[in-house]
C-alpha cells in the first residue's frame, strides 16, 4: 500500500502572523474558526495537499511537519522506533482521524494519519 503525504503543518511561536504570511504569500485560504485557532489551510492547487498553520505551545520549537497516510499507525510507529525514531505523540484517536507523531534520527517531525471510521 502506498503511503502518500496527505497533510502538512507549519508551526511557530506567532501562529496568527504565520497564517497571515502564507495567506498573503500564496493566496491560501486559512480558516481559524475553531477553539484552538488552528488555521486549516486550503491550498487550492490541483494535485496539492491541504494542511494547517498554528502557534506552538510554550517552549515548543518551530517546525514543519508532514503527515503520511498509513493503514496501521501503531505498526508504523513501532517500525520508526526500530529504525531509530523517538515517539512524540502516541497513537491518538481524534474522532475523524487517528494520528501519531515521531522525531526521526535527524530531528525532523513526521506524523502518521489514518482516516477514522
Amino acid at each position: 500500500m502506498p503511503n502518500p503525504v496527505v497533510h502538512f503543518e507549519i508551526m511557530g511561536s506567532d501562529g496568527a502572523a504565520l497564517q497571515g504570511f502564507y495567506r498573503d504569500l500564496f493566496g491560501w485560504k486559512v480558516d481559524v474558526d475553531n477553539e484552538w485557532q488552528y488555521g486549516t489551510v486550503e491550498t487550492g492547487g490541483e494535485g496539492g495537499i491541504n494542511g494547517g498553520i498554528a502557534g506552538t505551545h510554550s517552549g515548543d520549537a518551530n517546525r514543519v511537519t508532514i503527515y503520511a497516510s498509513v493503514d496501521d499507525p501503531q505498526a508504523y510507529l513501532d517500525k520508526a522506533e526500530g529504525l531509530g525514531a523517538t515517539t512524540l505523540m502516541p497513537v491518538t484517536d481524534m474522532g475523524d482521524v487517528v494520528i501519531a507523531m515521531f522525531r526521526d534520527p535527524a530531528g525532523n517531525v513526521t506524523g502518521l494519519v489514518k482516516n477514522g471510521a
